[in-house]
């Protein structure tokens, strides 16, 4: 009898085990800017997928510094740093998996040349940033990218090209050390720093 005592309370405690287990393993559906509430990971999955057109390897959905002001570490008035960038000059950020120059950054790339031409002796180094996901070698091609169309933005603008110099830190050089969506927004950058 108190063998058979041992047994039920063991055979209870693997029951009671196991349904913790499986409910802690269940998979949750978390949504994103790009996600309604409806919509499932394999269609979040189908979006990521669509983006792999666009040059690169998608990653996953995409956020935006907007999107970050439900972090814990937003602030109510969601200021952010202005990454390494020099003096008057003004980082550009960009969205996830993305080397385009968003709608929202062109005042500040629009004012780094405008800095550039009032300042005609001034050199800068465009140094294109990552956040941590990613590999090394794909977030070190993607700086590369970034800081490449800011560069181009620039020759566009009439900045001449003997002062504009590049270089990409991928992930290497982040910002801000946190593991979050504001975190990773601000890591996402071009920084325009003065050499002359």
């Amino acid at each position: 009898m108190k063998y058979e005592m041992i047994r039920v309370l063991t055979v209870g405690a693997v029951v009671v085990s196991l349904s913790f287990f499986a409910t802690g393993c269940a998979q949750k559906t978390v949504r994103t800017d790009g996600q309604s509430a409806g919509q499932t990971s394999g269609q979040a999955n189908g979006q990521a997928m669509a983006n792999q057109q666009d040059g690169g390897e998608a990653m996953g959905a995409e956020e935006s510094l907007s999107s970050a002001t439900s972090s814990s570490r937003a602030t109510e008035t969601n200021t952010y740093s202005e990454g390494r960038t020099s003096g008057e000059l003004l980082p550009v950020y960009f969205d996830f998996d993305q080397s385009g120059i968003r709608n929202d950054q062109r005042g500040r790339i629009d004012g780094n040349a405008y800095y550039l031409k009032n300042n005609s002796r001034s050199v800068i180094r465009i140094e294109g940033n990552c956040d941590e996901r990613g590999t090394n070698e794909y977030n070190m091609a993607l700086g590369e990218r970034r800081a490449r169309a800011a560069m181009k933005y620039l020759l566009n603008m009439g900045i001449s090209e003997d002062r504009l110099k590049t270089v990409s830190f991928g992930e290497e050089k982040p910002l801000v050390y946190g593991h979050d969506e504001l975190s990773w927004a601000q890591n996402r950058r071009d920084d325009f720093f003065l050499i002359k």
